[in-house]
């Protein structure tokens, strides 16, 4: 994974590289047993190991960390990295790595009420002097994140996930970039349909927000399909595609990607 990250970190093409917050390989295999790195020591050392792209977490799951300790994390990897980090954040809801680690997996109401507290919580953190939130579930007394990071008021905060009520209501008070998990361009234009309604509740222009999807490759894989996947999200509105590489994860693979992608963005 190093490897891929430096090796994007040298293509212009590439904007931003990104990991994700699972602590079983979820993608790799049907047990999902196997080797997965934690995403936010992963985020420190890739910090340090590229120069260039910014780099994420896609995305932090809110129920793995209590906000307050999250806010102090990413204001340090923003400073590990020059000012590089997109801090994305999610509400949870890995049943299955919850059980496993006995951590709690609230219902969904209360996940996004909490949700909702944190990212309160952790802009206040990151932006202010100090915070005091008196919340259902997150209380912050004359709180205090010291250093500040380099991003002011504070690193872009990309929200993931598309639920119409609570998620995209989030995406569009708190911010920054909305990675949408949808099925396809189709879906996608219906989901930002949607974000455009709850922008126009609270007066904010949907401009304002840099709108993501995924693809995925692996290796072998046609690059002109991998290409023609891309086109079809940027013809309906996506400001940005995130290409996951399946494992195991080649850097051989991270130029030809490039190479098949590279008329899109010219």
């Amino acid at each position: 994974m190093l490897d891929v990250w430096r090796a994007a970190d040298e293509i212009e093409l590439f904007e931003s590289a990104w990991n994700f917050d699972h602590f079983y390989p979820i993608f790799a295999n049907t047990d999902h047993a196997g080797p997965c790195l934690e995403a936010w020591s992963m985020l420190a050392a890739m910090a340090q190991a590229t120069t260039r792209i910014r780099i994420g977490c896609q995305v932090t799951g809110m129920i793995y960390r209590h906000p307050a300790v999250l806010a102090n994390m990413a204001a340090t990897v923003d400073i590990i990295s020059g000012g590089r980090l997109e801090l994305g954040l999610g509400a949870g809801w890995n049943e299955e790595e919850c059980d496993a680690y006995g951590i709690p997996l609230p219902p969904l109401k209360e996940r996004f009420d909490r949700f909702d507290e944190g990212l309160e919580a952790i802009v206040g953190l990151l932006s202010n002097e100090t915070t005091t939130l008196t919340g259902r579930y997150v209380r912050l007394t004359e709180a205090r994140c010291e250093p500040k990071p380099v991003q002011r008021p504070h690193p872009p905060i990309t929200i993931g996930g598309s639920g119409p009520t609570r998620t995209l209501r989030a995406v569009a008070r708190w911010a920054q970039q909305w990675n949408a998990q949808v099925s396809g361009p189709d879906d996608w234009v219906e989901k930002h349909a949607v974000l455009q309604q709850r922008c126009a509740e609270i007066g904010r222009d949907p401009a304002e927000i840099t709108c993501s999807a995924n693809i995925r490759y692996a290796a072998g894989d046609d690059l002109g399909a991998l290409a023609d996947r891309a086109a079809a999200y940027g013809d309906v509105g996506v400001d940005l595609v995130v290409v996951g590489i399946v494992a195991p994860h080649d850097a051989k693979l991270v130029e030809p990607i490039a190479n098949a992608l590279a008329p899109l963005a010219a």
